[in-house]
């Protein structure tokens, strides 16, 4: 897994060679995953954060070395404790996950035989390897599936989805071949479903994860014939209540599939936003802050508080856009409603009425607000 640059056109060597000179010396690439590929989508205008998942940088390591470090991560006791929930879903032969899988999304299948199903071995030296593996399991699980209505149980599977012009290594929890031929992706998590159902904000961050591992199952899918149907109903596994014990619900997500393919489509290529760059320049660690704040301040970056939650940089970017008085520090919604008002100072003078157009509905709607202002301040 990981943003790991395969063979490809005439220039993909020349971009690997780019991409590693911006990572620095002897500095492998930063795997990039699921969840990375999700926050990039929800904000496309990053050319920061393409490039620097492009390239593989660790974004942890760039952060400290800004003097802006972001607590990001698992805990050391969380990890554990979801590596030990995902070993006992997956135990006996996948068993108790395709009793959850064929409840939840197929009940009128037929049950899996004792023991639990066929589980490929998809060990590969190298993504590219186990990517190939994964697409060659794919393929025989479809064919027993013709034959006799096998179930198929692939467990880490590894997929590929091209990012910005790069291929994007990825590794869902699991992927279930029903009887019938289609596929679903399954990801198991350690947060509790409390009477049937969980938080509502892990789950869209579950679902967008999911979305990804979708998009990048029918590449798969498309290159097989016939190709096989992706379920766009995934199979979420959590805790049940505050126990050990796994149970699951069925979560849709065309939605997310659809936006994220839709926002990764719009990103710059990784290329185009590296041949910007000055000669020379590098995004190590290593190299003295000022430099390295100059080299990532060379590429644009579109902050929003949500950035909070899914990058490395976020403290280091909402500093600077602080220091430049964007409105954009102020939440995605506040930055649609001021319309072509891209600083705070405009903003401010606007509603002053010291400057914009009064026809603009941006502006007439500040000054509204700044007449109310005064009018309750009289009032006090």
């Amino acid at each position: 897994m990981g943003a790991v640059h395969g063979d490809g056109p005439e220039g993909a060597p020349a971009l690997r060679q780019r991409l590693a000179e911006l990572r620095g010396p002897g500095v492998s690439a930063k795997p990039l995953d699921a969840r990375a590929l999700a926050a990039l989508a929800a904000n496309p205008g990053c050319e920061r954060r393409a490039l620097l998942d492009g390239a593989g940088v660790d974004k942890t390591a760039l952060a400290s070395a800004l003097g802006a470090p972001a607590p990001f991560g698992q805990s050391q006791f969380a990890f554990t404790r979801g590596h030990a929930f995902e070993a006992r879903v997956k135990g006996d032969g996948g068993a108790e996950l395709l009793r959850l899988v064929r409840e939840r999304l197929d009940p009128s299948a037929p049950e899996p035989p004792p023991g639990g199903a066929r589980v490929p071995d998809l060990a590969a030296t190298g993504p590219q390897g186990r990517t190939g593996r994964t697409a060659l399991a794919l393929r025989e699980a479809a064919a027993a599936a013709a034959e006799d209505g096998a179930w198929t149980l692939l467990d880490h599977p590894m997929l590929a989805l091209e990012v910005a012009g790069t291929p994007a290594f990825l590794e869902p929890d699991a992927v279930v071949v029903h009887p019938d031929g289609t596929w679903t992706v399954v990801e198991i998590k350690s947060f509790p479903m409390l009477d049937g159902s969980a938080d509502a904000a892990k789950v869209g961050a579950a679902a967008r994860q999911a979305a990804v591992y979708v998009l990048a199952l029918e590449d798969v899918a498309a290159r097989l014939e016939p190709s096989p149907q992706v379920r766009h109903r995934i199979l979420l596994v959590c805790p049940k209540d505050f126990s050990n014990l796994p149970t699951a619900s069925a979560v849709d997500v065309r939605k997310q599939r659809a936006v994220t393919s839709r926002q990764l489509g719009r990103l710059t290529r990784v290329e185009e936003i590296a041949a910007d760059l000055a000669p020379g320049a590098c995004f190590s660690p290593e190299l003295p802050a000022e430099r390295l704040a100059e080299t990532v301040e060379s590429v644009r970056a579109v902050y929003t508080p949500e950035c909070l939650a899914t990058c490395e940089l976020a403290f280091h970017c909402r500093s600077r856009a602080r220091e430049d008085g964007a409105v954009t520090v102020l939440g995605r919604s506040a930055r649609a409603e001021l319309g072509e008002l891209s600083g705070v100072d405009a903003v401010l003078a606007a509603a002053h009425g010291e400057a914009g157009d009064a026809a603009d509905p941006a502006v007439a709607a500040l000054r509204r607000a700044a007449r109310l202002r005064e009018e309750a301040l009289a009032c006090r």
